[in-house]
């Protein structure tokens, strides 16, 4: 029996883009995207969204994550293409205003979102997220040859072949340091079959590196022009990239802001959902 069989599957075409994801909550309510992780999937959000009320939650897999369709032959995989995605789909939705929920990556683009289509955005809740990271712009030339050389090269990689759904598991579970009841609901939508066992579904392109970032002071820009009240939630111990003077600085420009630190991982809304749920929905209800 799937881990999800409570939730709504949905799958829309929508600007040549194959979606699918899952949806909780009734239809008249208003409605919340929630934008999950890098290489994770819809999945990853569901025992977050199963305690929270009030809202159509909608929980998308990214293009080339989960069940969602893979980008065409030459195509990248940069973030900033993802806030066109979700705006894409936004629309395909019928959804003029919505509170976003994201996590990690997804985090991010909501961020993005919030600062250039501030008045479609109701409320920003980011776990584990305060913008997208940086890079100083010395770095670029260096950052661009890499990303194409890995571009040219990602047809000859060979995916890792799981024997058996387990070893997909037990995989997750090392690679985010991950109890096995949290990886579960991560490789329930993550996994194809094929000869010999099972391979991850998400495209291998996504692991190649960004040929191009933002500077600190452009996401300060974007952050500072967010309308939208905010919600934050940090693991403790903290992850290394969201703590010190650069993330107090996004912290500082995201008002009106509240800020909850607790104990967790990254994944905390999956780890911690008991603890997460109520902050989030004590947010979500205010006036």
């Amino acid at each position: 029996m799937s881990l999800f069989a409570d939730a709504e599957e949905w799958q829309l075409e929508c600007a040549a883009q194959t979606w699918a994801g899952l949806a909780y909550g009734a239809r008249s309510d208003p409605p919340a995207l929630c934008l999950h992780g890098w290489l994770d999937n819809a999945g990853s959000l569901v025992p977050l969204v199963r305690r929270l009320s009030g809202r159509r939650y909608w929980l998308p897999d990214f293009p080339g994550h989960g069940w969602s369709g893979h980008r065409p032959e030459g195509s990248w995989y940069h973030f900033v293409d993802l806030v066109s995605d979700v705006m894409g789909l936004a629309g395909c939705l019928g959804l003029d205003r919505f509170d976003l929920i994201g996590h990690s990556m997804g985090g991010a683009i909501a961020s993005l979102i919030a600062g250039a289509f501030p008045e479609r955005i109701g409320k920003l809740v980011l776990i584990e997220a305060i913008g997208p990271m940086s890079r100083a712009p010395e770095h670029t030339p260096a950052d661009l040859r890499k990303a194409v050389e890995a571009r040219l090269a990602v047809a000859d990689k060979q995916l890792k072949v799981h024997p058996d759904r387990d070893s997909a598991v037990r995989a997750r579970m090392a690679a985010n340091e991950l109890s096995r009841t949290a990886a579960e609901h991560l490789v329930e939508r993550a996994l194809m079959p094929v000869a010999g066992g099972y391979v991850w579904r998400s495209d291998p392109r996504q692991t190649l590196p960004s040929p191009l970032r933002g500077t600190e002071e452009q996401w300060l820009a974007v952050l500072r022009a967010v309308q939208a009240p905010t919600q934050i939630l940090l693991a403790d111990p903290p992850t290394p990239y969201l703590s010190g003077p650069s993330a107090d600085r996004r912290i500082e420009a995201l008002r009106p802001l509240q800020l909850d630190r607790g104990p967790g991982g990254h994944h905390l809304h999956l780890e911690e959902a008991e603890r997460v749920a109520p902050l989030i929905q004590a947010f979500l209800d205010q006036p």
